[in-house]
């Protein structure tokens, strides 16, 4: 199965203060982390979308083999991301869309690769990650919803279309699914490691 990755990292960082794809972990960034554990994973390709801060953070992953989109309309909100990185490989040879998001650090290639095997188990359904309540990303979509999710608008990203097509979802659960939104998440994840 031919899955490619796409990771959203072009939001601003409001609630963080400072660019959080370039917070450091180790001797890596936030970005580069994530990164890392996608290039890992059984995906054929990882693509990066970006907007805010986009030549700052690019710079600093330029030595990862990833395609960088930019989304000039990152202001719009998650759902903008998704638009255009499906816009970008909508033509490609991806049977589905890995899509997830570049501040949850304990998302390893691990569970990236149980959601695919999952994916190529079940190649009509999404494979989604199921937290408490919701559910979210990461997340995989089969190419026959390319074309509705280019028409998403808003934050949301994908969620109010995961509950709408809930019948068509297996979710996963992992205890992987933190985000990193503010500085105390950020030290707290810190103290984990």
């Amino acid at each position: 199965m031919n899955v490619a990755i796409l990771m959203l990292s072009a939001g601003s960082s409001t609630r963080m203060g400072s660019t959080k794809q370039l917070l450091p972990i180790g001797n890596k960034t936030l970005l580069g982390l994530s990164i890392e554990n996608a290039l890992q994973t059984n995906a054929k390709k990882v693509f990066c979308v970006l907007g805010s801060n986009a030549e700052n953070i690019k710079n600093s992953i330029s030595q990862y083999d990833i395609e960088i989109i930019i989304n000039p309309n990152f202001k719009e909100g998650l759902s903008s991301s998704i638009v255009e990185g499906l816009n970008h490989i909508d033509n490609t040879n991806f049977d589905a869309v890995l899509i997830m998001l570049s501040d949850q650090p304990k998302i390893d290639s691990n569970y990236i690769n149980l959601l695919i095997l999952s994916s190529e188990k079940h190649p009509t359904q999404i494979i989604a990650s199921q937290y408490e309540k919701t559910i979210g990303v990461p997340v995989i979509f089969p190419k026959k919803y390319f074309k509705q999710l280019q028409q998403l608008e808003g934050d949301k990203g994908a969620k109010d279309f995961l509950n709408i097509h809930k019948a068509q979802v297996i979710s996963i659960k992992s205890d992987k699914l933190i985000d990193i939104d503010t500085q105390e998440d950020y030290l707290n994840f810190l103290k984990s490691l």
